[in-house]
């Protein structure tokens, strides 16, 4: 059994900075991607920033140049470092992470429980 843990949502004024993290553990065989998603209310869930096992990331535009994702393989560990927080980045963050958890599982993508980003002016 997997299991996603974030940490590191909360209140932050405009323009400040706050890391989010997010760690897998269980039974994991393989990484493929990591990655977080964000849902405001009344809004679709939208992919803020991917990492591939491999180091390539991508982000929303949005986000570009503000936002950092990294990842750390050995601890199946995700990290996203938003920076020049804005208002519109206020909404619930999601960590998504595609898993295997032996060698003859196909992988699926496990997800977070979310965490509250609140960006106040």
């Amino acid at each position: 059994q997997v299991q996603l843990v974030e940490s590191g949502g909360g209140l932050v004024q405009a323009g400040g900075s706050l890391t989010l993290s997010c760690a897998a553990s269980g039974s994991i065989f393989s990484m493929s991607y990591m990655g977080w998603y964000r849902q405001a209310p009344g809004k679709q869930r939208e992919l803020v920033a991917r990492i591939s096992s491999g180091g390539t990331t991508n982000y929303a535009d949005s986000v570009k140049g503000r936002f950092t994702i990294s990842g750390d393989n050995a601890k199946v560990t995700v990290y996203l470092q938003m920076n020049s927080l804005k208002l519109e980045d206020t909404a619930v963050y999601y960590c998504n992470l595609y898993l295997r958890y032996r060698a003859t599982d196909p992988g699926r993508d496990y997800w977070g429980q979310g965490t509250q980003v609140t960006v106040s002016s």
